[in-house]
């Protein structure tokens, strides 16, 4: 079944009496040549345990299950599953066992398996938590494609001197790449922003710029005060810190010693920051 079909979606659709779900940031993915864009981005093998967001109709789905050695897929919406496991049983036997469907909130699931990766075409409205929840969760994947909004895509793989929080948290676990703008004309219903293709891959205790994970939590604890207010100068924005040793607010005094020992001039924006200063200025708080 051809589900990278708008004609065939409309069948699918019609026939079962229902539509695409615009709380649930369904749009279906219509473009044969994103979905082998998206596989081959991902790097998947025969050995790969994958995890799929929002499969949907299952256009995806059925490109992973011919690839991977298993995919278990997330879906929110119990209504849409019959519909998805109808579609799948145009695959072969052995590729229709490789597939679990998980009925649950993504932001919820926890994979008990360990070196996995997340492929997705996932709702936009989800997907700074769901990055959120990949990257911080204790039993991380090794690495994670996504079809995601363009705008945020081109956030998230920013760094320094237009850094974010979300862009600054992805730097600390992981290599963000963009690989591939994406149009409205490729989905169906076409939603009213272009998309794009990331893969944000996972490092290693072995990768020099691996950030431990405590040293990480610290650094967001921080960069959630010090973006605050984008525009303010750090010597204003990090006066709302605490001192950690008498857990009462920062003194100037206190601060200067802290630019001093960092080696950073807190006149600076925090966007500005590369992620060894950000790591500097942990270290000496």
């Amino acid at each position: 079944m051809n589900l990278a079909n708008i004609k065939v979606i409309k069948e699918i659709l019609e026939k079962n009496q229902t539509f695409a779900k615009k709380h649930f940031g369904q749009n279906f993915l219509v473009d044969q040549n994103v979905l082998n864009r998206i596989t081959e981005t991902a790097e998947i093998t025969p050995e790969d345990d994958i995890v799929e967001i929002g499969p949907g109709l299952g256009v995806l789905t059925q490109e992973l299950a011919q690839k991977a050695h298993s995919v278990k897929t997330i879906e929110i919406d119990r209504n849409i599953i019959p519909i998805l496991e109808e579609n799948l049983q145009t695959l072969t036997k052995e590729e229709y066992k490789k597939i679990e469907i998980i009925n649950q909130d993504a932001l919820k699931y926890e994979p008990t398996f360990e070196n996995y990766k997340v492929v997705a075409n996932i709702p936009y409205n989800i997907t700074s938590p769901l990055i959120t929840h990949f990257l911080t969760q204790k039993n991380k994947p090794s690495s994670l494609t996504l079809l995601v909004q363009k705008e945020v895509a081109e956030k998230l793989t920013t760094l320094e001197p237009d850094m974010t929080v979300l862009s600054l948290q992805t730097a600390l676990y992981a290599e963000a790449k963009y690989v591939k703008k994406v149009p409205p004309s490729c989905f169906f219903p076409s939603p009213k922003v272009d998309s794009a293709i990331i893969k944000i891959t996972l490092r290693s205790p072995q990768d020099k710029n691996f950030v431990p994970e405590e040293t990480a939590k610290k650094i967001l604890q921080i960069a959630k005060i010090a973006f605050s207010n984008r525009r303010k100068k750090l010597s204003n924005t990090l006066r709302n810190l605490k001192n950690p040793k008498t857990d009462l607010p920062i003194t100037p005094e206190e601060l200067l010693q802290v630019s001093e020992k960092s080696n950073l001039d807190f006149a600076r924006r925090p966007e500005t920051l590369s992620v060894k200063e950000w790591q500097a200025l942990a270290e000496n708080l």
